[in-house]
């Protein structure tokens, strides 16, 4: 789901598809680096809202996992977003109970409703959370481990082709299913508890306790969590006062089985997530402690399947603030704030001792040039003039047609420095930077000169505004598209009209790490970099993303002497 948001938050952002016959012309104001950002974090806000029901923790979650850059009109614009979900959510939901939905869309905005539980607790109670906090830590970093390698070899196999992603996905099924279908043969039936007011074993495809060839009034309390939908499964591993509902070794058996198949399913070719597999190994992980615990802890078990989920959560997203109002979110008790605050603090302090968050090594497996809220510490005995990495390609304001053609052709670079020279100017000074796509569409325009002479905003007459504007996904123009004879390429282009003349810039003797702050913060694309002293060349470089990354820094000669001059 968030995925989902964030790709029609992307759509949206490009102005619709005209493919698709969705295209509305309001879109184009949409159409930037910033409002682009903004919408797609506003996409995956609205899919943690959808989801979990929780609109609050979706806007948590865009500000602790969606956003590099937090500020006030992205706040109220993504619990904007998040409200119209609820709204929309909640007339669905209205609509789904006059029975016209068939199985979906039954209950409320609340998901696991658990109000009811008492929430005192003892020193003791307090010593069983912790001890629940450090397993579940230790427990979620070796999921993230096997994430990591089981990630590894699934895009080895993906790599060689279609029938291979098939394939795969047919022998993760069969094993899914051979385990769900499987296991339950190995656990005896449990008699059905007198108290229940449903039926018990259940009569069709919904319902908690499934029979699976159990005698009358009888049910296989493993089946119940395989055969029964996710959500089910969760709200009968949350369920209050049902201690004996299942057995030490279903908890048992389900947990392990879940763990690793919610491992070596993610990473296939279809969709799949990491939240719902992960409640669900924690809930059991959870309620299986609680039933251990017993004798020394007076908290429900259902509390314990709750406060797993939240370890469990915390050991592998590594998130805190979200996580834990989702979580309130979902089961409407207010009252367990201090223990789950506690719980995901102590998971997360535990699994950072071994390694990095799920979505972290994600990012790093897909080679993702992703920049932390913090400068490394490296980064401080760097400045920026060490790790611009060259050569340098600039333009002239005034060029000539073939050395813009013969640049585009042998780089992929987005953005060229300007630097105006006689006679345009006393001395070499910087005029701006122009991007990759305005010249392609300045090429496209043939709008030349056959003399070197600036012609000012004379040339922009050919164009409109929007030409100049973000394309969509595939949409722009590429240098394929150009098609120049001899005598254009001999002629000049006036590039001062394209280009921006207040670039961000730093001096060559800025610290790396206040740049690379500054870079993140502004959400910057290019950072040029000028000189200290005056009588050089109006600029030495251009800072982009890959050059703040550690596989760029780290392998730099400057960086290796720099080192060893201070060792």
């Amino acid at each position: 789901m968030v995925h989902t948001g964030a790709c029609i938050a992307n759509l949206l952002g490009q102005g619709g598809s005209r493919k698709y016959h969705i295209t509305w012309r309001w879109l184009r104001f949409f159409k930037n680096d910033r409002d682009r950002r903004d919408l797609i974090t506003c996409g995956s806000a609205a899919g943690v809202a959808a989801a979990f029901r929780a609109p609050v923790g979706g806007v948590l979650f865009a500000l602790e996992e969606a956003a590099s850059w937090w500020r006030s009109a992205l706040l109220w614009r993504t619990f904007f977003t998040t409200a119209v979900v609820a709204v929309v959510l909640r007339s669905c939901i209205e609509f789904c109970r006059s029975g016209k939905c068939g199985l979906f869309g039954q209950g409320g905005l609340i998901m696991f409703d658990i109000n009811s539980a008492s929430t005192t607790y003892s020193s003791a109670d307090l010593l069983a959370v912790i001890f629940l906090g450090v397993i579940g830590g230790i427990l979620g970093s070796l999921y993230n481990f096997f994430i990591d390698k089981v990630l590894r070899a699934y895009s080895i196999i993906n790599e060689k082709g279609p029938v291979f992603k098939i394939m795969l996905v047919i022998i993760i099924s069969l094993l899914t299913s051979c385990c769900s279908y499987g296991l339950p043969w190995l656990l005896p039936c449990t008699p059905c508890p007198a108290y229940l007011e449903e039926d018990c074993p259940t009569v069709g495809r919904t319902g908690n306790f499934k029979n699976f060839q159990c005698p009358p009034n009888q049910y296989n309390d493993l089946a119940s969590l395989f055969f029964n939908t996710n959500d089910d499964a969760i709200r009968n591993l949350l369920s209050l006062g049902t201690v004996k509902e299942f057995h030490l070794s279903t908890l048992f058996v389900f947990f392990v089985a879940i763990y690793f198949l919610g491992i070596i399913t993610y990473g296939i070719a279809i969709p799949s997530g990491l939240f719902i597999p992960v409640i669900l190994a924690g809930s059991s992980y959870g309620r299986l402690v609680g039933r251990l615990l017993g004798p020394l802890s007076n908290l429900d078990t259902g509390l314990f399947a709750l406060l797993g989920a939240a370890s469990f959560l915390g050991g592998t997203m590594r998130m805190t603030v979200s996580l834990c109002v989702i979580l309130l979110e979902l089961t409407n008790n207010l009252l367990m704030l201090p223990l789950v605050m506690l719980e995901l603090l102590i998971s997360k302090t535990v699994a950072d001792c071994f390694n990095r968050g799920v979505y972290d090594q994600i990012v790093t497996l897909k080679g993702l040039p992703y920049m932390e809220a913090h400068a490394e510490p490296y980064m401080r005995n760097l400045v920026a003039g060490d790790v611009v990495s060259g050569p340098l390609i600039s333009f002239n304001g005034v060029e000539k047609v073939s050395t813009i053609v013969h640049a585009l052709k042998l780089t992929k670079h987005n953005g060229f420095p300007v630097i105006n020279e006689p006679p345009f100017s006393e001395a070499p000074e910087l005029s701006g930077l122009v991007l990759r796509s305005h010249l392609l569409v300045l090429l496209k325009g043939k709008k030349f000169t056959k003399q070197r002479v600036m012609t000012g905003l004379d040339i922009m007459r050919k164009f409109k505004a929007h030409d100049f504007s973000k394309a969509g996904l595939g949409k722009g123009l590429k240098f394929e598209d150009l098609d120049m004879n001899d005598e254009e390429m001999e002629m000049y282009v006036d590039l001062l009209p394209i280009t921006n003349t207040s670039p961000y810039t730093v001096v060559e003797t800025m610290s790396l790490a206040k740049a690379a702050i500054l870079f993140r913060q502004l959400g910057l694309r290019h950072l040029l970099v000028v000189p200290k002293t005056p009588g050089r060349p109006p600029i030495v470089g251009i800072l982009t993303r890959h050059d703040f990354m550690s596989e760029h820094v780290l392998g730099l000669p400057t960086y290796q002497s720099t080192q060893v001059d201070k060792g």
